[in-house]
């Protein structure tokens, strides 16, 4: 019997093929050998001795990776870009002897993940988009639906299920600015030599420092960046891969609090996420409905959020101009980081495009506890009516403590309008207490508030991304 080996969950069962392939074989590896043939390019248009032959062999062999030749190599050499360097050499003898002319490792590494995490962060910023697009429409639908707003997950005063994924719509707008900031603020390391220096590449143009600096701009542009940073060691700061996962864990705190959300009102019975024809809740109990793709969110974001802790140490442990302590966890890290977040957010759209809501369960909840909140309003009336506010309020208090006591210890109903329309001191009748109970009354400005926020806030946002599509996002398991 066949034993098979390890696989990594994110890549089995959680993220997207376009997220995987970003962090693949294939894209890195052809990545590098586009750096070189943009390092030869721009050596060739400055006048360094690389002609276009050379150039035209090397681009014949981009994607055609001869993955066995580099392994091979690597068991003897133990170094992964020179086995490389190697195996490209073997396709293109013509140019094998120009290939990482003047550079080091870390111009292909360094470059390759700046550009990796470049377009990964595009990914995410175009499912983030999704994820607003989706809560909008359901805010906009469940704008006017008065439900329990609860502190401390204890009855408060009301508001509306739209305002109140409003919250988390406001979340993730966040979220978006940060991403794009983010974006804006990514550099290639360029062509910056062993120690940051250039000394190499100052040697081959004969101490013209000008053409050094003119190669660093010509790469970034071949390579799709408008800058490069202006200074580094051998390395790109690392502090760069904190700033990019401090982006996804950012998401990631806001997806679990929307899924903390979906499961305490699935307990409540008041919304639900989708749950499929076929669907087995439990292994045991057959009749449950559990929240498992909420909770599969805030499982995957709780990851997120510790794997920050890496490419902080890492930044912090760095000494001075390189050291390789950073290598192996980078590998594992960052990848990690965008394919969690993938499979973060196809689940948030998933969820957020499938809710069901069940307003008369809702309604009955409200109508339970709305009585105690709109004992504020009875009493003012009663005042407007000649009652005394401090005696009025002391015989509420009494009435509102014996009619939950009763609740608690007898499992009653609230019977705390017929102990109001009993009480004399209120002149009120049962009637018109009921009247009183109507739950749009107490939302205060949540409808109005969401129309704003979705027309002033929200919409200009989405227009940016007008004709956008996340395509169809699907989750295995």
């Amino acid at each position: 019997m066949e034993k098979k080996s390890y696989v990594s969950p994110l890549s089995e069962r959680y993220a997207d093929e376009e997220m995987k392939y970003l962090f693949s074989p294939d894209y890195k590896f052809s990545t590098w050998r586009r750096l070189w043939v943009a390092l030869a390019e721009a050596e060739h248009e400055l006048g360094l001795p690389v002609s276009e032959e050379q150039i035209a062999e090397l681009k014949e062999h981009i994607y055609d990776i001869n993955y066995d030749v580099a392994e091979a190599r690597e068991k003897i050499v133990r170094h992964d870009v020179m086995s490389h360097v190697y195996a490209y050499g073997q396709q293109c003898p013509n140019a094998a002897g120009i290939i990482h002319l003047g550079a080091t490792s870390c111009y292909v590494g360094d470059n390759t993940d700046l550009i990796i995490m470049t377009e990964a962060l595009g990914l995410v910023e175009k499912k983030l988009v999704g994820v607003i697009r989706v809560l909008s429409e359901f805010a906009d639908k469940y704008k006017s639906q008065p439900t329990l707003a609860f502190t401390h997950f204890q009855p408060a005063q009301p508001t509306t299920v739209g305002k109140r994924a409003t919250l988390w719509i406001q979340d993730l707008l966040s979220d978006l600015e940060n991403i794009k900031f983010r974006k804006s603020q990514m550099k290639l390391l360029g062509s910056k030599g062993t120690t940051g220096t250039q000394a190499s590449f100052l040697e081959l143009f004969g101490g013209d420092m000008t053409k050094v600096r003119e190669l660093d701009r010509k790469i970034a542009e071949k390579m799709g960046f408008s800058d490069v940073y202006a200074v580094s060691g051998q390395t790109y700061s690392r502090k760069v891969d904190f700033d990019v996962l401090a982006v996804l864990a950012g998401i990631a705190e806001s997806a679990a609090k929307f899924s903390n959300d979906i499961r305490l009102l699935q307990h409540l019975k008041e919304i639900e996420e989708p749950f499929e024809k076929g669907q087995i809740g439990s292994s045991a109990m057959a009749y449950k409905r559990n929240p498992m793709r909420s909770e599969r969110i805030a499982s995957l974001s709780r990851y997120v959020i510790s794997d920050l802790m890496n490419p902080a140490l890492t930044a912090s442990s760095q000494w001075f101009e390189r050291t390789l302590d950073d290598s192996a966890n980078k590998r594992i890290s960052v990848p990690e980081a965008f394919l969690a977040t993938d499979a973060i957010l196809n689940l948030y759209i998933n969820v957020s495009d499938g809710l069901v809501v069940y307003p008369k369960v809702i309604e009955k909840h409200m109508m339970a506890e709305l009585p105690f909140m709109a004992t504020e309003n009875i009493m003012m009336d009663a005042v407007m009516r000649g009652g005394n506010r401090q005696e009025l309020h002391e015989k509420i208090r009494v009435h509102s403590m014996a009619s939950s006591k009763r609740i608690k210890e007898e499992g009653a109903d609230c019977d705390l309008l017929d102990r109001i329309a009993s009480d004399p001191a209120f002149g009120v009748t049962r009637e018109e207490l009921d009247g009183i109970l109507e739950p749009s009354r107490y939302v205060g400005c949540a409808p109005q508030q969401t129309e704003a926020f979705l027309s002033d806030v929200v919409a200009p946002v989405l227009s940016e991304y007008e004709g956008e599509d996340v395509g169809s996002v699907s989750i295995n398991v």
